[in-house]
């Protein structure tokens, strides 16, 4: 059986990167990625061969990838944290469908939302969203109902993709949606470059968060009401109740 993994590498660093998506990339003969990614792994595998294609050309890096493992090589397509949050996993999974004599493998990776979260402390430890608000698949009026019904239901939220060049305002736009709902004073915080070189973090409220200039390094985190600020990191109680703590 012809083998395709396709394996999400974590947020960047080796050591956030799970075992099993190491011994898949280990047992590869080759790698496809965007090159911001393939540019990650190559040090930890440099015998490889690396198939890579630029952003937005997807569809073909998928194919190029595919095309590999139908001859015979053992092929990992990656994916930056998860494959299966934003990643590549269902683009391969549409595209093999019906190809017997290929087996594809789905290899979990630690997504940023999770990542960036154990950065700012424990801003996701009750219920939570996550949305992109690249509007480049998905419209952007789709991006503000899901943003709205995601405040109304309070729910924390972790925001990827929050900026970039061609969309500079979008995360103060989404800040705007949620401040029609939320109050200013909301504890929220940003993650950079989790993993990597320059890595930062920073609390502050959702009214500061509007101004924050923010890019495709950041992810974003929103509190709910009963999110706070313990000891400088962000924190979204689950409920249980401390020692000391009188019970009603």
């Amino acid at each position: 059986m012809k083998q395709l993994y396709v394996v999400g590498i974590g947020p960047g660093d080796k050591e956030d990167m799970t075992l099993r998506a190491f011994r898949a990339l280990e047992e590869s003969d080759v790698i496809a990625g965007y090159g911001v990614y393939n540019d990650i792994v190559r040090p930890m595998f440099p015998d490889k061969e690396y198939i890579e294609t630029p952003m937005r050309q997807e569809r073909e890096r998928c194919r190029l990838a595919i095309d590999a493992a139908l001859s015979g090589k053992t092929t990992a397509m990656i994916s930056s944290g998860d494959a299966g949050v934003y990643g590549m996993a269902s683009l391969i999974l549409e595209m093999t469908e019906g190809m017997r004599d290929l087996q594809v493998q789905i290899i979990p990776g630690v997504t940023a939302a999770l990542s960036g979260a154990a950065l700012l402390g424990s801003p996701l430890g009750h219920d939570f969203a996550v949305i992109s608000l690249s509007d480049a698949l998905t419209p952007w009026a789709d991006i503000e109902k899901r943003l709205r019904f995601a405040a109304q239901a309070g729910l924390c939220l972790s925001i990827y993709n929050p900026a970039s060049h061609k969309r500079p305002d979008y995360l103060k736009r989404a800040c705007d949606i949620l401040l029609e709902i939320l109050p200013p004073e909301t504890a929220c915080g940003v993650a950079v470059n989790i993993g990597r070189e320059n890595e930062m973090k920073r609390v502050m409220a959702l009214s500061d968060l509007r101004e924050y200039p923010a890019d495709m390094f950041t992810t974003v985190f929103v509190g709910n009401a009963s999110t706070r600020v313990i000891d400088g990191s962000l924190v979204t109680p689950r409920g249980y109740r401390l020692e000391g703590q009188r019970h009603e």
